[in-house]
């Protein structure tokens, strides 16, 4: 496949607010159909990234491609309302005058009506609101708005999605049915897509592909377990999940055992563990002691003290309460193995 067929292409793009640098040569490709998941810390560059994208936002170099078509190169910019995009905010942002078959049908001025009514009709099913068209957005809960405000953005059948933390302002059980049901209408259209987010276990959930931004770059892309679990850095490790850096001995060792190096130096580097790469065993000579616990409904998140002054943190079963001061000892899930990164968080 090559480059001119893909949904997203960045090369290079670079965007500063007076003396402070948002984006830093960012790379990035989309692939047709591919959900991609645009994670990091507040203030990192994701949204700007994305308004850049959506042309909400001018970069000061490098390249924009959307489909086939260039539509930024740090000198001329295609307008937002002219770029094959779909944009979808937090805030739903839906005309209060117009019902939600209106809204839906906003962006097809250029059809005639009865395929305007076609189109609606067919995202409204989409989106599971096809007996909802003649209410207003204020007769609507925040779950169906945002539905509404996602079957606006897919009528005129964009060549890509944007996603500006779609589902923050929902309640916890909202926002994960609202995400699955806006992943299968994406998946149902074959419509590629790029969220932002804050919440790693949101990207984790969304994305077939993750990009992990820190300070206007892009630290690592993979699939959700390449970023979990193979982190680039240890800033990914830190930022996609809870981990515990454990320090190598000379000899190659951690406190779990040995940990492959790749030829590279154990005082450079830092053992990188998930709470479920560990077992914990009672054992009233254990040089590991449980320091603090906390209760997840599901089981346990326990965190003990080792010898060499490190913290080790891992999960219990919710039947095996932790006792704070048990003494036992540490090891790696057989199958399981602990990533070596450099120390720096860099």
């Amino acid at each position: 496949m090559t480059d001119a067929v893909l949904p997203l292409r960045l090369r290079g793009v670079a965007k500063h607010f007076d003396e402070v640098g948002a984006l830093d040569e960012a790379d990035l490709d989309l692939q047709p159909g591919e959900l991609l998941a645009l994670v990091g810390p507040s203030g990192c560059g994701k949204s700007t990234l994305l308004r850049s994208i959506a042309g909400l936002l001018a970069i000061d170099r490098g390249t924009i491609h959307i489909a086939d078509s260039l539509v930024d190169d740090g000198n001329h910019r295609v307008p937002p309302e002219r770029r094959p995009a779909g944009l979808v905010f937090q805030e739903h942002a839906l005309f209060p005058h117009l019902s939600v078959a209106d809204n839906v049908g906003f962006g097809l001025r250029d059809m005639d009506s009865a395929a305007v009514a076609t189109r609606v009709r067919e995202m409204l099913e989409l989106v599971s609101l096809d007996a909802h068209g003649d209410r207003y957005p204020h007769e609507l809960s925040g779950g169906e708005r945002q539905r509404v405000a996602l079957a606006r953005a897919l009528a005129p059948q964009p060549a890509l999605m944007l996603f500006d933390e779609p589902f923050a302002s929902l309640d916890h059980n909202l926002r994960i049915q609202l995400r699955r049901d806006v992943t299968d209408a994406l998946r149902a259209t074959g419509t590629p897509a790029v969220f932002v987010t804050h919440d790693q276990h949101e990207a984790l959930a969304i994305g077939d592909r993750i990009a992990v931004m820190r300070s206007g770059r892009i630290r690592q892309v993979g699939t959700p377990a390449e970023v979990y679990h193979r982190p680039a850095d240890r800033f990914v490790g830190a930022f996609m999940g809870a981990a515990s850096f454990l320090p190598i001995s000379d000899h190659g060792t951690s406190a779990l055992g040995p940990v492959d190096l790749d030829g590279r130096q154990p005082d450079e580097l830092v053992a990188m563990v998930r709470p479920d790469d560990v077992i914990f065993v009672p054992a009233p000579d254990g040089e590991a002691v449980i320091t603090s616990a906390e209760y997840h409904g599901s089981g346990w998140r326990v965190w003990a003290s080792l010898p060499d002054g490190a913290e080790l943190g891992f999960t219990a079963g919710h039947l095996a309460e932790p006792v704070t001061g048990q003494r036992g000892t540490v090891s790696l899930t057989p199958g399981h193995r602990q990533v070596a990164l450099p120390r720096r968080v860099g």
